[in-house]
């Protein structure tokens, strides 16, 4: 190594130490800013998939008023989580996403990524079910939305994230299925109360 290369090196050196400091500098700053909003980090990281700065990115995009959204619904098409109406004659020509805000979609996104990754979760299992069904980008879209939803609702009611489990969707496909039957059994004219099976005797 030459002095030349010396030189060199102890410039870089003290670059990435004074970016050493400016960024413990700004996280010193972050961490007293956020504060008043801790307890809602602290809430919003108990979702899978929602790491500390995810939560902070989040509260810093909706805060913490839940009020201002009419309902979830509101919430989710400010932040470009619903497809567009794109249709035409009876027939959809699009299911992209609207834009909504850039800097919340894109996080929420990632938080989408990982949550599907998270065993034995609701989340993961909406993710596989809908990549099945209709690919990966709109099932993590709407990772991305149940995501929100629990946001908003832990928000506005400060309750903790309560995971439904892996096997809320085949439950709730089930007693949906139910319920279109008895409709169909009382159109005909039959009265059907439903009542589980016991199971047989070993």
């Amino acid at each position: 190594m030459t002095k030349h290369h010396r030189f060199l090196l102890r410039l870089h050196l003290r670059q990435i130490d004074a970016y050493d400091d400016a960024i413990a500098e700004i996280d010193r700053e972050v961490d007293a800013s956020i504060e008043p909003f801790r307890r809602a980090v602290e809430l919003l990281s108990s979702i899978p998939g929602v790491s500390t700065l995810s939560a902070q990115v989040i509260i810093a995009e909706i805060g913490l008023d839940m009020s201002r959204f009419p309902s979830v619904r509101h919430l989710i098409s400010w932040a470009g989580l619903c497809p567009k109406s794109d249709e035409s004659a009876g027939k959809r020509r699009s299911t992209r996403m609207r834009k909504g805000a850039p800097w919340l979609k894109s996080n929420l996104i990632q938080c989408a990524w990982a949550a599907g990754r998270k065993k034995r979760s609701y989340l993961q299992a909406q993710f596989h079910r809908l990549r099945a069904q209709r690919g990966p980008k709109t099932a993590i879209g709407a990772v991305a939305a149940s995501i929100l939803t629990a946001a908003y609702h832990m928000l506005k009611d400060g309750t903790a994230y309560r995971d439904l489990g892996p096997g809320h969707l085949d439950r709730r496909s089930r007693e949906t299925q139910a319920r279109r039957l008895v409709r169909r059994l009382a159109n005909l004219g039959y009265a059907v109360e439903l009542a589980p099976l016991e199971p047989a005797p070993a």
